[in-house]
């Protein structure tokens, strides 16, 4: 029975210190991991995107005329938490359909949906999703 118990408690104390912390960010806080000449940044809040499969958080910033087109082969969570994201969904390039989603705004955008992405003025968006084998944001015209 000692020995149950022990074991037990091991298991349980392994569990224990491998809980995450609760964890928040702002739009000040996040520390930008990758930034690109274009002036877009990324930041993997939590999580691990290198894991097929697996969850994960990241932040992704947007520049002032930054456009771009392209679909998710995983569904993308976005949360607006600076400025105003401008998105529209369809097959090409689309700036001049784009609906303006502000802070605090969340959107869903399923798995293999085409859609622009863009910004008048800046803005920061959080994004969650999963990767799959290979997924990367893909690229249209």
């Amino acid at each position: 029975m000692k020995f149950a118990v022990l074991t037990a408690l091991l298991f349980l104390s392994g569990l224990a210190a491998r809980a995450q912390a609760p964890q928040a960010w702002d739009a000040k806080s996040i520390v930008w991991q990758d930034m690109e000449p274009d002036g877009t940044k990324y930041s993997v809040l939590e999580g691990d995107r290198s894991v097929p499969g697996k969850a994960f958080t990241y932040a992704f910033f947007i520049p002032a005329g930054y456009w771009e087109h392209h679909w998710h082969s995983q569904d993308a969570r976005v949360a607006v938490i600076q400025g105003e994201l401008k998105v529209a969904f369809g097959d090409t390039l689309d700036k001049a359909g784009a609906k303006g989603y502000p802070v605090g705004s969340y959107l869903l955008v399923p798995a293999n949906v085409k859609h622009t992405i863009g910004r008048r003025g800046g803005h920061y968006h959080h994004r969650h999703r999963c990767r799959a084998v290979g997924d990367a944001p893909q690229r249209g015209s």
